[in-house]
């Protein structure tokens, strides 16, 4: 990285025959940056061998390069330089005649131009050819911008192009670094906005040209070298330096690049070997069974969809297990396979590491902010695939959306073979909206499958027909498995559904009135003010209903009569109040964020309802599952061996956390996303070979009926939603009937009808 890979003079100046040479600045910043904009006098040699050194590193790291260059590229256009040194020989190279020049140049001259033709070809350099219009002369200013998608560099001099090589010239740079303050900033921008206007054609004091002859002149004279012989090239450059007349000054500067060199080719050698002894391991599925007939539908509906998809599957009924048999018919067609795997949580990317190894995925790299060196093996990969781009290499990225959208890592994680690579996006309602939503045009992966339980987003048309359309839908999901066919073919157990009306207290009920009034008068504005008012007022209101008094005794109540039936509170899972987020779209975002938190405000919660636990039978083992658990893999392997007896939480039990021995699931958030209870009844009915069927309670808090006209429609409507959500619950439940019945006085209050 610039800011902290590269050590910086105090001063911020380069100059020649000093302790800080220009041309080490050069080969610094090209070996730590992604993006180089460069305005450029003209081709010459003493801008070449500025350029040469680390030329292949940045290539190697990703690179990108606009360059602004002026129309000094032929015999007749030399005298278009105006500034009195016509007298002077100017080695300026004549790229429209490359063929005949070639044999002239340096090793350095040559490598550099091997370069500029990988780029081409890859499509990753852009060059403006500019000449002056009514007699102004070119400038030979060189300017320009390093980044590396945090920092940015700039840098602007002077150099005397009437010398044939940099290191007989004086040469000097004044940097800017963006971390130095706002009047560095300031210089930077200034640079930016002057190669904008020129590059993006503003500039009215020059005339622009066709840069297509130039481009072609350069691929036709230099042939398609792969990356790890450009790499194998500029090291062998370097390392000739300390047998010729260089000066030592000169040397030391480029010690640093010949150092990430050397690393980078015996990473690469290494890579290699990985790669030779994977192939020895052949993926298989991880079942003799074979995937489920469900599993070999959605793989076929999404080969003839072009492999595009969006799978709409239950909660506990294998998404990840299927999406991965199609990446596996991929490798039994192809002999390879290359996946890019997007997920919410750094949980789930661990949870997805260890699926892929049930199917002997080897190769996997895990892109989130708990691993480190991740950015060194995708360079490798990157590599290896430029380098041979008919290889059989197979591989696995794993990365958190947060990691993925991040402006440096989207670059990295866009560059690899986009007919070839399968990119699979778990919980995919999470790219409806936020950041990602925002750059799904760039993703240009041909082959896509999207997963979840819920695709749909809640109030968001416009997101829903933006992933209907990445993924390949028109009018209805790629594949779709309900909880209900679930159910009846076995793939999820049976449940029983209890819900428990909860009243306010008083007290409660005064201050949910009082706040609902308020909320009713602003509700309709539109105003920056009044709608952070009406977020903050609503989730005021929020956590009276998540608090409420009464549900802890209801909960206690549920205990001691399941402990007094069946003798046990084993396989107990319990969802506690939380509530210091709205339930609106933004909820299951993660475009930010790697990990589910705990609500710090509400922690106390979880510790009075653990102690009610408690207090029912002091034998009875009972563990919290929170965010700050360090130990959650062993408290579920206890849980599962009946060792402990209730688990606790919030919300980390979404993570996509497989409990299959739960068999009682106590529910006392009352979370306004619908999203979050589906998911959550979903994990409950996952089958154990030892579970006939699973029992849920579910803890819905009914503010009763003492609103005025203005809080009332108000009320209706918060109630529907709720009661559509028991409705649907209760739909699928073994007892629906009884359940149903309970909620016939809440429809009689508001006149709400149970199926509309």
């Amino acid at each position: 990285m610039l800011k902290s890979d590269i050590i910086w003079p105090k001063h911020r100046r380069y100059k020649s025959r000093t302790e800080w040479e220009p041309i080490g600045f050069f080969s610094d910043c090209l070996c730590n940056t992604t993006h180089f904009d460069l305005m450029l006098g003209f081709f010459s040699s003493s801008a070449i061998n500025v350029l040469s050194n680390g030329f292949a590193v940045f290539l190697y790291n990703g690179g990108k390069m606009r360059l602004i260059v002026n129309d000094i590229l032929t015999e007749e256009d030399k005298n278009a330089i105006a500034d009195g040194t016509s007298d002077v020989e100017i080695p300026y190279f004549d790229v429209s005649d490359i063929r005949k020049i070639k044999e002239t140049l340096s090793e350095r001259d040559n490598h550099f131009f091997n370069c500029l033709a990988w780029l081409i070809r890859h499509n990753r350099l852009d060059i403006k050819i500019i000449a002056p219009k009514n007699g102004i002369g070119i400038s030979h200013t060189k300017s320009g911008i390093f980044s590396d998608g945090i920092n940015d560099v700039g840098f602007d001099g002077s150099c005397n192009f009437s010398r044939t090589a940099l290191v007989d010239n004086i040469e000097s740079l004044t940097v800017s670094c963006d971390w130095d303050g706002d009047v560095d900033a300031a210089k930077i921008k200034y640079i930016k906005d002057d190669f904008e206007k020129v590059f993006q054609e503003r500039d009215d004091t020059v005339v622009y040209l066709s840069a297509d002859k130039i481009k072609t002149h350069i691929t036709e004279n230099y042939p398609d070298k792969s990356i790890s012989e450009l790499l194998e090239s500029e090291y062998n450059i370097l390392r000739n330096q300390y047998s010729q007349n260089v000066s030592k000054r000169i040397t030391k500067a480029l010690d640093n690049a010949k150092e990430r060199l050397e690393v980078i080719i015996d990473k690469l050698k290494e890579g290699k070997y990985k790669v030779d002894v994977l192939k020895n391991h052949e993926p298989h599925f991880p079942y003799s069974s074979g995937p489920r007939d469900y599993q070999v539908q959605a793989f076929e509906n999404w080969k003839d969809n072009k492999q595009k998809g969006l799978f709409a599957m239950a909660t506990g009924t294998g998404k990840t297990i299927t999406s991965l048999n199609c990446l596996l018919e991929i490798y039994k067609k192809l002999g390879y396979y290359k996946a890019l795997i997007l997920v919410p949580t750094i949980t789930l990317v661990e949870q997805w590491e260890k699926e892929c190894e049930k199917f002997n995925f080897g190769n996997v790299i895990k892109v989130c902010s708990k691993y480190g060196g991740w950015q060194i093996s995708l360079a490798n990969i990157r590599m290896l695939e430029l380098s041979d781009p008919n290889n059989k290499l197979s591989y696995v990225i794993i990365s958190t959306y947060a990691s993925f959208i991040r402006p440096a890592n989207f670059l990295e994680l866009n560059q690899f073979p986009k007919a070839k690579l399968l990119l699979i996006a778990d919980e995919a309602h999470n790219m409806g909206g936020g950041l990602v939503a925002k750059r799904l045009n760039d993703i240009k992966y041909l082959r896509r499958i999207g997963l979840s339980a819920t695709p749909e987003r809640q109030f968001d048309e416009e997101g829903n027909l933006q992933l209907m359309s990445f993924f390949g839908c028109d009018k209805e999901f790629t594949f779709e498995y309900s909880m209900a066919e679930a159910i009846r073919n076995k793939a999820l157990c049976k449940y029983y559904y209890y819900p428990h009306l909860v009243e306010l207290t008083q007290d409660e009920m005064s201050q949910y009135i009082e706040l609902s009034k308020k909320i009713a008068k602003i509700i309709n504005r539109i105003d920056d003010d009044s709608r952070e008012i009406l977020k903050q007022l609503l989730l005021k209101r929020k956590q009276i209903i998540h608090k409420a008094e009464n549900k802890k005794k209801e909960f206690e109540a549920i205990l001691k009569d399941h402990l007094n039936k069946t003798g046990s509170l084993k396989y107990t899972l319990v969802y506690v109040p939380e509530g210091n987020q709205l339930d609106d779209q933004t909820a299951d975002i993660f475009d930010t964020v790697e990990v589910i938190k705990d609500d710090e405000d509400t922690l106390h919660l979880i510790d009075e309802y653990t102690r009610i636990v408690r207090d029912i039978d002091p034998h009875i083992v009972v563990r919290q599952f929170t965010s700050e658990s360090i130990d959650r893999d062993s408290m579920l392997f206890d849980f599962a061996n009946g060792n402990i007896d209730v688990l606790t939480s919030m919300k980390c039990l979404d993570e996509g956390v497989d409990v299959p021995r739960s068999e009682l699931a106590i529910f006392c958030a009352s979370t306004g996303n619908p999203r979050q209870f589906i998911q959550r009844r979903g994990r409950v009915l996952r089958t154990h070979k030892d579970k006939r069927y699973a029992v849920i309670h579910d803890l819905v808090v009914i503010p009763g009926v003492n609103f005025d006209h203005e809080c009332y429609e108000l009320e209706k409507s918060l109630v529907s939603t709720e009661v559509k959500r028991v409705r649907d619950f209760a739909l699928l439940s073994e007892n629906c009937n009884d359940t149903l019945n309970i909620l016939d006085d809440v429809l009689n209050r508001y006149q709400i009808s149970l199926f509309n």
